[in-house]
C-alpha cells in the first residue's frame, strides 16, 4: 500500500519524505527539485511490539510497514501539462492515498511558487488540477461507453451510469455519499485522483509547531479540512529531519525542550495507516515477533496468505488470542490454561492486535 506525498512545488514534501524514510532526497529552494518519484518504506510505530517482547524475549522484532512516494510538485495547469503535470499526475494515480503537504509558514528565504503563502488557495490549486484531470478521463470514456451501452452491452451500461455519478461528485454537484459499493467497484480501474483518501500535513515553522493553534494559517487550513471530514496533522519537517538521527532518549529530550508532546511524524504514519484502512495482527515467538499488515475486514485465511502463500493453500485453522488477553495473562502457557486461545476457521474476521498461530497442511 502506497501513500503519495503531494503538494505545490517547494512546500517541504522532500524534506518530509527524507524525515520519514531516512532517505536523503534532493531538497532545494526552487520548484521541481524532484522530478522522478522517490519511494521509501516506513515502519509503523507500535508500542505493542515492545510490550510483547517483555514477555517472550524474542531474538527479532519486525514492525508493520507502509510505503511513501515523494511526488514532484504540481502547479496550476498541471492537468494540461504545465510543469510536467501529466507525468506527475500519473505518479499520483498509482498510489492508494494522498498526504497533501501544505505550507503554513512565512519565510522570505523560501520561494513560494505563487509569490505568497495562502494555504486555502494552495490546496484548491491542487484539488482543482486533480479534478480537471479526472473529468478529462471521464469525458473521453463516456463517448466510448455510450456506444457500447447503445449496443446493449450490460457491463458498459453499468460503468457508464457509475461514471455519470462520479462526474457529479468530482464537479461538486453531488456529495460522495451518492456512490454505492457497486459504483466504486465499476470505476475501480480508473484510479480517480479526486476519490483517493487524503490526509493533510500542515507544514509549520519551528516557532509555531509547539502551539499550532497560534498560527492563523493553520487555523484556516484546519477549518477547511475538517469541513471536508478529513484529518490534519501539524508537522515541522525541518525538526523531524533533525530528530531522525537522534537516539530515542535524545529525541524525547529534544521534543521536551521544544514543548512538543509527540513527533508529528509518528502521528502522520499512524493516521496514514488508518487512512489506508489497514490493521495489524501479530505472530509471536522466541525467534521473532512480526507485525503483519492486512486490510480491515480480512479473513484468517487471507492473513495466513500474508505470512506465506502455502499457509493459505493448506489452511486448517487459526489459533487466536487478543493482544490484550496475551499481555494480561503473561503469555501462551497461561492463556491456554485459562482457555483464552480460540480455534477459528478460514472465514474468521481478524481483529487489530490479534495474535495468530496458523495450522496448515504442507
Amino acid at each position: 500500500m502506497k501513500l503519495g506525498i503531494v503538494g505545490l512545488p517547494n512546500v517541504g514534501k522532500s524534506t518530509l519524505f527524507s524525515a520519514l524514510t531516512n532517505y536523503n532526497a534532493d531538497v532545494g529552494n526552487y520548484p521541481f527539485c524532484t522530478i522522478e518519484p522517490n519511494i521509501g518504506v516506513v515502519e509503523v510505530p507500535d508500542s505493542r511490539i515492545e510490550e510483547l517482547d517483555k514477555i517472550v524475549h524474542t531474538k527479532k522484532k519486525v514492525p508493520a510497514i507502509i510505503e511513501f512516494v515523494d511526488i514532484a510538485g504540481l502547479v496550476k495547469g498541471a492537468s494540461k501539462g504545465e510543469g510536467l503535470g501529466n507525468q506527475f499526475l500519473s505518479n499520483i494515480r498509482e498510489v492508494d492515498a494522498i498526504v497533501h503537504v501544505v505550507r503554513c509558514f512565512d519565510d522570505p528565504n523560501v520561494v513560494h511558487v505563487d509569490g505568497s503563502v495562502d494555504p486555502i488557495r494552495d490546496v484548491e490549486v491542487i484539488e482543482t488540477e486533480l479534478a480537471l484531470a479526472d473529468l478529462e478521463i471521464i469525458e473521453r470514456s463516456k463517448s466510448k461507453l455510450e456506444k457500447k451501452a447503445k449496443a446493449k452491452d450490460k457491463e458498459a451500461m453499468k460503468i457508464y451510469e457509475s461514471l455519470l455519478k462520479v462526474e457529479k461528485v468530482i464537479s461538486q454537484e453531488e456529495d460522495k455519499s451518492i456512490l454505492t459499493e457497486e459504483d466504486l467497484k465499476n470505476i475501480k480501474n480508473y484510479n480517480f485522483l479526486s476519490l483517493k483518501p487524503v490526509i493533510y500535513a500542515a507544514n509549520l515553522s519551528e516557532d509555531d509547531i509547539a502551539n499550532p493553534e497560534g498560527s492563523e494559517y493553520y487555523l484556516k487550513l484546519k477549518e477547511y479540512v475538517e469541513k471536508k471530514g478529513a484529518k490534519i496533522i501539524a508537522i515541522c519537517p525541518k525538526i523531524e529531519l533533525e530528530l531522525r538521527d537522534l537516539s530515542p532518549e535524545e529525541k524525547e529530550e529534544f521534543l521536551k525542550e521544544l514543548g512538543i508532546k509527540e513527533s508529528g511524524l509518528k502521528q502522520l504514519i499512524r493516521e496514514s495507516y488508518d487512512l489506508l484502512g489497514l490493521e495489524t495482527f501479530f505472530t509471536v515467538g522466541e525467534k521473532e515477533i512480526h507485525a503483519w499488515t492486512i486490510k480491515k475486514g480480512s479473513t484468517a485465511v487471507e492473513a495466513a496468505g500474508k505470512i506465506h502463500s502455502d499457509m493459505a493453500k493448506g489452511f486448517i485453522a487459526a489459533e487466536v488470542i487478543s493482544y490484550e488477553d496475551f499481555i494480561k495473562v503473561g503469555g501462551y502457557a497461561k492463556a491456554k490454561e485459562l482457555g483464552l486461545i480460540r480455534l477459528e476457521g478460514k472465514d474468521y474476521i481478524v481483529k487489530d492486535g490479534d495474535i495468530l498461530v496458523i495450522r496448515f497442511n504442507v
